[in-house]
């Protein structure tokens, strides 16, 4: 599951994006030793609330649009509903800050790969196409957890597909990924990361476009204390 892409799976944030200039895409994985654990899924545009204020006055722009509020409430219930009848998912909650344009999705896992498919799902359902893939895994014998990551050449294709205008508005956006631990982490494969001084979190920050256009890999293997 590639769930930094989670939020532009409902077409209508999808069109807010494009009207941002600038948002941040947050990940959190908290995993417990045994394998279960918790996501909190977020999306952030509270840096371009002025703008988006003014746009959502309006019917349409640079020829999209314009989603409502309620339009995009119901976007988030309906991903809530999906995620509700998931297998070995529970716990599903969301909040939405239309104030500040902040939407954060949580939920809790029986085991870290039940959440493998479900971006892709959802993405699938609203016939969205060119997304890269990501897949999670945890060893609790070992005590390793996985992600890996693979750029396809679809995404890039579809990114190339939009406006000049559009694409612009990808160069502020990032991504961020945060794994938290109940064991400390001894090792992490990816030299992107950034370990806690607690070293049980592990943090991975890059820019959207740079994971569209294929230029960066957030596959990391993180090795836990045993």
């Amino acid at each position: 599951m590639r769930l930094k892409r989670f939020y532009a799976a409902f077409l209508p944030v999808f069109i807010i994006l494009l009207l941002s200039s600038c948002f941040q895409v947050i990940e959190e994985i908290s995993l417990k030793n045994d394998g279960t654990g918790d996501v909190a899924l977020t999306i952030n545009l509270s840096q371009s609330r002025t703008k988006l204020a003014s746009v959502m006055l309006l019917d349409s722009i640079q020829g999209y649009k314009v989603p409502s509020k309620a339009k995009l409430q119901q976007e988030l219930n309906e991903a809530v509903a999906y995620l509700k009848k998931s297998e070995g998912i529970s716990n599903v909650k969301s909040t939405s800050d239309f104030n500040n344009y902040v939407a954060t999705i949580t939920f809790s896992f029986k085991d870290v790969s039940n959440i493998n498919n479900i971006t892709k799902n959802i993405l699938a359902r609203q016939k969205i196409k060119g997304t890269n893939s990501s897949s999670y895994s945890y060893n609790k014998i070992s005590k390793t957890f996985s992600r890996k990551y693979q750029a396809v050449s679809t995404a890039k294709t579809e990114f190339n597909k939009l406006k000049n205008q559009d694409k612009a508005v990808f160069n502020n956006a990032t991504y961020t990924s945060i794994y938290r631990f109940e064991s400390p982490v001894i090792t992490t494969s990816n030299p992107a990361s950034n370990l806690s001084k607690s070293k049980k979190a592990v943090m991975l920050k890059s820019s959207i476009i740079d994971l569209i256009n294929g230029k960066v890999n957030v596959s990391n293997q993180i090795q836990l204390s045993k």
